[in-house]
């Protein structure tokens, strides 16, 4: 008997399970993942880095690692923060994996990194179907990319935890309608915030520290209403199975405590950049 196989659904099933491992692993060792997705040009790495400096001074250890097709131009901006960072260049694949992200992980990333932030390849429609370990997920959309954004995009939107409006400075140069966007949010993703940021001027930079931070103190981040259908038995959003070392690890520890006893934290890390172009 012939049986037909949708090799994207098996693909994505295998992804599902490599993410559940790498959350485990993560979760065990007290390291929250966020996974940033956004278009190209969206001001997602300008934010990034503010996030990354103000970390920094706050004496938190945080690391990024950040995908790209080519070029190292991310990166080498988001070391100027002074966080450990690293550039992946994907040599034309538009997401990263889940298992691609863990062989990178390995060897580089400190024991005592708190906070890893993924800046996942500038697209909204592979990455979104691919879950990476994270236990935040954030889509970004900057005030001159439209208000209908979301839903023409529903799965990257409709699966974040929060959703970030980048160049809001701008808003009223590009006429954002603020409501539209947000009720077009909605749409796909009931109840999810909506924050609007500017890395220019400082507004509301700073919340997705906090959001990450309260994650890793062991508050629950929003749960998407809509999820990813990868065929019988795995329907369900990315983070939606963690692993039991993420539920027995405590967080029950304060702000103050991720900014003392954290070696890389409170070393001078150079900024120069970790490339792997593997």
């Amino acid at each position: 008997m012939c049986r037909t196989v949708d090799l994207r659904q098996a693909i994505l099933a295998r992804n599902d399970g490599s993410a559940g491992e790498l959350r485990a692993a993560l979760a065990a060792r007290g390291t929250v993942a966020v996974n940033l997705l956004s278009s190209p040009g969206s001001g997602k790495t300008a934010l990034l880095e503010a996030e990354l400096g103000l970390a920094r001074r706050r004496g938190v250890p945080v690391a990024a690692l950040t995908a790209d097709l080519a070029t190292e131009n991310d990166a080498l901006r988001l070391a100027r923060s002074g966080a450990l960072v690293k550039q992946v260049l994907t040599d034309g694949l538009c997401h990263l994996e889940a298992e691609m992200l863990a062989g990178h992980l390995a060897g580089w990333l400190p024991d005592d990194t708190r906070l890893l932030f993924v800046e996942n390849v500038g697209n909204l429609v592979c990455p979104a179907s691919y879950d990476l370990g994270e236990s935040l997920r954030v889509a970004l959309a900057s005030v001159t990319e439209g208000e209908d954004k979301p839903l023409k995009y529903p799965t990257a939107f409709g699966l974040a935890n929060l959703v970030l409006v980048t160049k809001a400075d701008l808003a009223a140069a590009a006429e954002f309608d603020e409501t539209a966007f947000r009720e077009n949010v909605a749409r796909v993703n009931p109840g999810v915030e909506v924050v609007l940021t500017s890395a220019r001027t400082g507004r509301n930079v700073g919340v997705l520290l906090e959001r990450a931070l309260a994650v890793l103190d062991g508050a629950e981040p929003h749960r998407p209403v809509m999820s990813v259908d990868h065929g019988p038995g795995h329907h369900h959003g990315p983070g939606e199975h963690r692993g039991e070392a993420e539920h027995q690890h405590g967080h029950g520890h304060g702000h103050a405590e991720h900014q003392q006893g954290h070696g890389h934290a409170e070393h001078d890390h150079a900024p120069a950049v970790v490339r792997d172009p593997s």
